[in-house]
């Protein structure tokens, strides 16, 4: 990366924008930034926003963008994988909670998570699903390649799918998309398995998995379709596996893999899938680190396991990027009323996002006197001393011209109420599976 090519990439993005595009483009600068902020009016006092901070407002409402387009411009600037190895990408959904904001409309039901055991809680507001390249080792520099509202209509597997879709010709062929366990479904799985990549996702404990069906015996009935369970929960269903590794898994501390090749489910016979077990002995088997961790792989059976199988944890630097959002960028923040406003407000968010991505070669961080120089800069640090790099990049931006003073309402004009809108509180369920 250079500054030529980070200049190409910012007009690139300024050309993708469609209707207020000075204003929005001002707001990526004044957000890379603006580091002590804490609400959109505070982004605006930024020097890089030279407009008055009420006009932000109107550049959400009225705003436009072209995402197909801005998509593709992250794509080609993508961060490349090391020559002969694997491009990881990742995708998950993020809940933007509104629970009292009866004005804004298609607010769906969302899960409260990282509560004390026994307590299950429910906001309201809306679901983004993000696709991200995911660095290594896992960090919150993950390049954002898309990210969509989840619709009250739609579910989250069924936008990652299609986000997939989108993306997936213009990446190379040896990519492979890690999934959390939310997206443990047989739907989804048929649906990766068209997509010319490799696929990784999390098990849920209760899966059930068969082997292959035995030979018929001649007797009267119809022959079985399937072979001895594998369930996830149960030790005694698990056989003898196909292939074990004993080992160091990345910070030296022993891992044991073992794997089933030739395994599927009753909906999808078809699909033949490897299933990975994973044992941490030294984890402190807990939720966020269990020492047991189970696995499907959808792809080539004879590609490296092992490798594939370790490299699972870069899948925690999605985690780390949604905390840079919604704490540094203020993701969550914006008291945007319409679900458009504030979808295009996360795509201003992400442009911020990769551009400190792309930048960071090319900054000088700014470190705290308690900060250690030994690690790498956080995005965070890049962000603090991304205002001397900007100088040098100079903006697409047109300075803002003068429109003298508004006439405001005319007199005797009658404001109505603003229209209140229900929670869609029904979830909406997968299609069904079509046999092959």
């Amino acid at each position: 990366m250079n500054l030529n090519t980070l200049k190409d990439f910012r007009q690139q993005m300024y050309d993708c924008l469609l209707k207020a595009k000075d204003a929005l483009f001002q707001t990526v600068d004044a957000l890379s930034t603006e580091t002590t902020a804490n609400s959109l009016p505070e982004v605006t006092q930024s020097l890089w926003f030279e407009r008055d901070w009420s006009s932000v407002y109107e550049a959400f409402e009225d705003g436009k963008l072209d995402q197909a387009s801005l998509r593709q411009v992250f794509v080609r600037n993508r961060p490349q994988a090391v020559e002969g190895g694997w491009l990881w990408i990742g995708i998950d959904a993020s809940g933007i909670a509104r629970p009292f904001s009866i004005t804004s409309a298609q607010r769906t039901g969302m899960p409260v998570h990282n509560l004390p055991k026994a307590k299950k809680a429910i906001t309201y507001g809306w679901q983004f699903s993000t696709l991200v390249v995911l660095p290594e080792p896992a960090s919150s520099r993950t390049f954002i390649l898309d990210q969509q509202r989840i619709t009250s209509e739609s579910t989250a597997i069924q936008t990652a799918v299609e986000q997939l879709r989108q993306v997936v010709k213009q990446l190379p062929k040896k990519t492979i998309v890690l999934l959390d366990r939310g997206y443990d479904a047989n739907w989804l799985w048929c649906q990766c398995s068209d997509l010319g990549i490799g696929t990784l996702g999390r098990l849920k404990t209760h899966r059930r998995l068969y082997r292959p069906a035995p030979p018929p015996t001649g007797n009267r009935g119809a022959p079985r379709k399937d072979g001895a369970v594998l369930q996830v929960g149960n030790a005694s269903t698990y056989g003898t596996p196909d292939g074990q590794y004993d080992g160091m898994d990345q910070k030296e501390r022993p891992i044991q893999i073992s794997w089933w090749k030739h395994l599927h489910v009753k909906e999808a016979r078809w699909l033949e899938v490897t299933v990975i077990q994973v044992v941490r002995p030294r984890a402190k088997n807990s939720e966020r680190d269990p020492r047991l961790s189970w696995f499907v792989w959808i792809g080539d059976p004879e590609e490296d396991l092992v490798q594939i199988a370790k490299a699972y944890t870069l899948r925690f630097g999605q985690e780390h990027g949604y905390r840079f959002d919604k704490q540094a960028l203020l993701w969550e923040k914006p008291r945007l009323r319409t679900p458009q406003a504030f979808a295009l407000w996360s795509q201003v968010v992400a442009m911020a996002h990769n551009q400190l991505v792309l930048a960071t070669p090319l900054v000088e961080p700014v470190l705290h006197p308690w900060e250690s120089k030994h690690r790498p800069a956080s995005l965070q640090q890049v962000r603090r001393g991304f205002n001397k790099l900007l100088g040098q990049l100079g903006t697409p931006t047109r300075p803002p011209k003068p429109r003298g003073k508004a006439k405001g309402r005319q007199k005797g004009a009658i404001i109505p109420k603003a229209e209140r809108f229900a929670v869609t509180l029904k979830s909406p369920k997968l299609p069904p599976l079509v046999p092959r």
